[in-house]
């Protein structure tokens, strides 16, 4: 077994995995805790998470990811200005649309590879975004799109200013997402994934529909970037054009390459590390700051090869074999 799939192939659950989520828990009692920042972390490790269903399980990379992240917060943003304010039927149905999406463009790049697959996904990402900032009277440019009504979660619930609903109703979402794709790593079709990011061709010798199972991924892999983008715009009521710019599939690749990738939870180590360190770098420097997440990821590359999450375990399972 890969270290990199020790955490997928777990068919119980083990006792981290209840230690990972009995600490957001805590920490939403924790006097003073950043509830805002914690609930921006299980965003973006949910939109690591989806991408780490392409790149880590299947072995697809893209460029264009911020795309369906995009779409899910537009599709979201939308229905709460033009009068669906319901959040949970809103979430669903932007799931919904961005998997299409995800479907169709699964469709068009899988039987491409390599460079010409990335310069695909980036250019489909690109067309988006200035999309998006030339329709001001769509998507409102560079203003972003405003006066988005969210009504109570389950007409119960505000979402009030010190973010306490948001990050309950957030933490839940995440959470039966996160069941959900361990369910479906663990299932047929998740170890099809892994055989084909293996051997392409010996996949096709068993028979598996790898064409078909690329546009699976990819409609997979979109519905969950969405539902990411639709609760970042139902928490903060407001959408920015910057949701679907190149830069944000850049920092989501990041995030996955310091979790590690194919281990179900290293989006969430990475986005963890990720934010909280970019804002101490911003602290530090608002210009600059870029260059020294740069230079972490160059360190974590250089240190833990396959990521943060992959290393420890492999660390715990030579601590247990008593090497």
């Amino acid at each position: 077994m890969q270290i990199s799939d020790y955490f997928a192939h777990q068919s119980r659950w083990g006792g981290w995995e209840y230690a990972f989520w009995l600490l957001w828990i805590v920490l939403f009692f924790v006097p003073d805790s950043n509830l805002v920042l914690l609930t921006q972390i299980l965003i973006w490790g949910l939109f690591a998470m989806s991408l780490d269903v392409l790149l880590g399980y299947r072995g697809i990379p893209s460029l264009g990811h911020a795309a369906f992240f995009g779409i899910g917060a537009y599709s979201a943003g939308f229905l709460g200005k033009y009068g669906w304010t319901e959040p949970i039927s809103g979430l669903l149905i932007s799931a919904l649309i961005t998997g299409c999406a995800g479907l169709a463009m699964g469709r068009v790049v899988r039987g491409l590879h390599g460079v010409a697959l990335l310069m695909v996904t980036l250019g489909l990402n690109m067309i988006l975004f200035d999309f998006v900032q030339r329709s001001t009277d769509i998507t409102g440019g560079d203003d972003g799109l405003q006066d988005i009504v969210i009504a109570p979660v389950l007409g119960m619930f505000r979402f009030d200013m010190y973010g306490k609903t948001a990050y309950v109703y957030v933490l839940v979402v995440v959470f039966i997402v996160t069941l959900l794709v361990r369910a479906l790593v663990n299932s047929p079709f998740g170890l099809t994934l892994r055989g084909s990011r293996e051997s392409t061709r010996r996949m096709i010798m068993l028979g598996a529909p790898v064409d078909r199972d690329v546009t699976l991924a990819f409609g997979v892999s979109a519905a969950i970037a969405g539902i990411a983008g639709a609760l970042l715009a139902q928490t903060t009521q407001f959408v920015a054009p910057e949701m679907v710019a190149f830069t944000r599939s850049a920092d989501v690749l990041v995030m996955l390459v310091i979790g590690g990738t194919a281990v179900l939870y290293g989006g969430y180590v990475g986005a963890a590390v990720f934010l909280v360190l970019r804002d101490v770098f911003a602290a530090m420097n608002p210009v600059y700051w870029y260059f020294w997440i740069g230079l972490l990821l160059v360190v974590i590359v250089a240190l833990f090869r396959q990521g943060i999450l992959p290393k420890l375990a492999e660390k715990w399972t030579r601590f247990r074999e008593g090497r």
